[in-house]
Order: C-alpha cells, then sequence, then structure tokens
C-alpha cells in the first residue's frame, strides 16, 4: 500500500511574525521557515505505520514555492521514501491544494492518505475535507490515534464527551492532531540519505488545475497588546471592579 502525504512550508511556530505595513498580509522577508507542525504528524504516523509493515512506499507532495523542496528534503529525512514537489509562486488556496492532490491522488493511487488537519498560516482546516470528498474516499478527521487492520482503519477522535472511535475502509483521507504522536527528530546522517531520496519536479501547468485565487484578503492587522493586570485589596473591590469596569457582571 502506498501513503501519501501532504506537506506545506509555513513560517516556523517559533518565530514572531510581523504583518506588512500596508496590512496585505505577513512579512515573509529574511524569515525562517519549515514544515507545518500538523504535517510533521502526518508524516510521522505515516512512517510508524511502514515500519510497522502496514505500507510499502510513503509518499509526500508540496505545492509551493521551489524553496519548498527544503521541506520535502525534512520529510525524506524523517522517513519518506520519495516526494513531489508542484513547483508555484502564487497563493494556492485550500480548494485547489486539494484539486491538485486528487490530480496527483489519481496517478499514485494510494490507499490512504495523512494530511495534517490544519495549516498553521491560514487555519483553514479545508483541505482533507474537500480531497476526501474529490476522491469520493471514506474520512476521519482529527485524529489522536490511528490503527491499520487490513483495509480498515481504526481511528480515535477527541470529541467533547471523550473519545470517539470510527473506522473507515480504505481508499481513505486521515486528518491529523496534534495528539496522535511526537515526530521524530530529522537526524544529520538521515539528512545527507534524504539528498539521494528521489524527489521529482512539476508544474501546476502538468495538471488540469484552476489555481486562480477565489478569496481576497482585506486587511491584516495584529492582535491588540494585553493590558497589564491589577490587584485588589478585597473580594468586594473585585466585584465593583467586574460590574463598572470590565462590564462582565
Amino acid at each position: 500500500m502506498k501513503i501519501l502525504v501532504p506537506v506545506k512550508r509555513v513560517v516556523d511556530y517559533n518565530v514572531k511574525i510581523r504583518v506588512n505595513a500596508d496590512g496585505s498580509g505577513v512579512d515573509l522577508a529574511n524569515v525562517q521557515m519549515s514544515m507545518n507542525p500538523f504535517d510533521e504528524i502526518s508524516v510521522e504516523a505515516a512512517v510508524r505505520l511502514k515500519e510497522a509493515g502496514k505500507a510499502e512506499e510513503i509518499i509526500v507532495v508540496s505545492i509551493g514555492p521551489a524553496k519548498a523542496e527544503e521541506t520535502l528534503r525534512t520529510a525524506l529525512a524523517m522517513g519518506a521514501d520519495r516526494a513531489i514537489l508542484i513547483e508555484t509562486d502564487g497563493v494556492v488556496e485550500p480548494l485547489a491544494v486539494a484539486k491538485m492532490l486528487k490530480a496527483v491522488a489519481d496517478i499514485e493511487k494510494p490507499g490512504l492518505v495523512i494530511v495534517g488537519k490544519q495549516a498553521i498560516d491560514d487555519d483553514s482546516n479545508q483541505t482533507g475535507q474537500m480531497l476526501a470528498a474529490l476522491m469520493g474516499a471514506a474520512q476521519a478527521t482529527f485524529a489522536s490515534k490511528i490503527e491499520l487492520d487490513g483495509d480498515i482503519l481504526k481511528v480515535s477522535r477527541e470529541v467533547d464527551g471523550g473519545l470517539q472511535s470510527i473506522e473507515v475502509k480504505l481508499p481513505a483521507v486521515v486528518t491529523t492532531d496534534l495528539r496522535l504522536n511526537e515526530p521524530r527528530y530529522a537526524s544529520l546522517p538521515n539528512i545527507m540519505k534524504a539528498k539521494k531520496k528521489p524527489l521529482e519536479k512539476k508544474s501546476q501547468s502538468d495538471f488540469n488545475v484552476d489555481l486562480t485565487p477565489r478569496l481576497k484578503v482585506l486587511k491584516t492587522e495584529e492582535p491588540g497588546g494585553r493590558k497589564a493586570g491589577i490587584k485588589v485589596k478585597s473580594v468586594a473591590e473585585l466585584v465593583e471592579k467586574l460590574k463598572t469596569e470590565a462590564g462582565v457582571l
């Protein structure tokens, strides 16, 4: 069985982002970039399934600029077998990503697609669900635990009432949650080995997919700063301030 894992190049989660002066978006100049954390979890999940003898090949794919090759090499160093980079310099929205991944899936015929539940740059949380619909495949979202038994995938999901367990039949699309696993570190020897693994480069013109943006960003702004707290001398004073100043009572 093949496992397909999409990965996205995003601003590193440790970086404090800056907004462009004109409010058009986030300033990406000279900013540290890395793999989307949820996609790291997806790669780790795929590698563990392969190590358990449940899969034969792991294919990672990224849609973005040429520099996304670094992100794919990281995934290869983690244990993926080969990579596909679909180069485009424009903004690619979730629906366009899903359509592009559907085109890749039609070629590769994966039994399982493992997608990060969301990307930390736009928080859209849409691609996995859209891809499942386009593929006509079963889907299991926000997976915190997965077990593969033949062509049946057992998935545990965290819901408000506790844990929900579901079963889906392959082929399927799974979106990963934070608690699914702890991604492994890409060691230097594995990074060197990853340079020899196959990485295929394609352009968006190789696929009959319209990547024209359907959304328009009106304004981007930084969140307001938090006000300093104050100390009160009594419960009565606290209640009074909550009524008169905070207006929450």
